[in-house]
């Protein structure tokens, strides 16, 4: 089987945007809520950390519960990584290891797209290295260190449409969130603007949120 490139539970708000405007440590997600952008995520049985018992069943934890499923590597953009602008110095490279603490959630190769380089860390079992190769090259690179399993594209939004500009990739889980943010890193207009690239079907939550599959055509 082909090696994938996905994008995986991947939440926008109704006007196509994947995150707020001045993110911020405090801010991650700007001017966004994260309990509302990822809430239909955080109530789920299956996501991480959730203690005991409680939590919801049903498609939205489907979803969740195959996050790591077959997936050897991520790639990220720089704002996923970090709030930090501009190049690193050898303080701010220590001090700042990602938003995720010591047990990041990746537990593989991660390849962070930046232009503002540091050296290659290790928090548990994920390895973080950081690129400024074009799209199809870090495919490349994430591929190769993923092992033959499928690479997770993470964002955010300006990082999937470059891959999505470079027809780099295969699969799409897109959860349209029910509110609007006017302002912020867009993923797209509307999802129609991939139909000619992409298969799609739609399917409606209980939690509110519309969940969007795309697989290449």
């Amino acid at each position: 089987m082909p090696q994938l490139l996905k994008v995986q539970n991947f939440s926008v708000s109704a006007d196509g945007y994947g995150a707020g405007e001045g993110q911020s440590l405090e801010r991650p997600f700007g001017h966004a809520d994260p309990r509302q952008m990822a809430g239909w995520m955080f109530a789920t049985a299956s996501f991480p950390g959730n203690p005991g018992p409680g939590g919801t069943r049903g498609l939205d934890d489907h979803l969740v519960r195959g996050f790591h499923h077959g997936i050897g590597a991520e790639i990220m953009g720089a704002h996923k990584f970090s709030p930090h602008r501009g190049p690193w110095t050898e303080a701010s490279a220590r001090e700042w290891r990602g938003w995720w603490g010591d047990e990041p959630p990746f537990h593989t190769p991660v390849f962070v797209m930046t232009h503002h380089l540091r050296p290659s860390f290790t928090l548990s079992d994920t390895t973080f290295h950081f690129t400024d190769a074009a799209p199809a090259e870090v495919a490349e690179q994430a591929k190769a260190a993923a092992g033959g399993l499928d690479v997770r594209l993470g964002g955010g939004a300006q990082s999937i449409r470059a891959f999505l500009e470079a027809d780099l990739v295969d699969e799409l889980h897109v959860a349209v969130v029910p509110l609007e943010l006017g302002a912020g890193t867009r993923l797209w207009g509307g999802p129609e603007e991939l139909d000619d690239r992409f298969h799609r079907e739609v399917v409606p939550s209980p939690s509110g949120v519309v969940h969007h599959l795309l697989w290449r055509r």
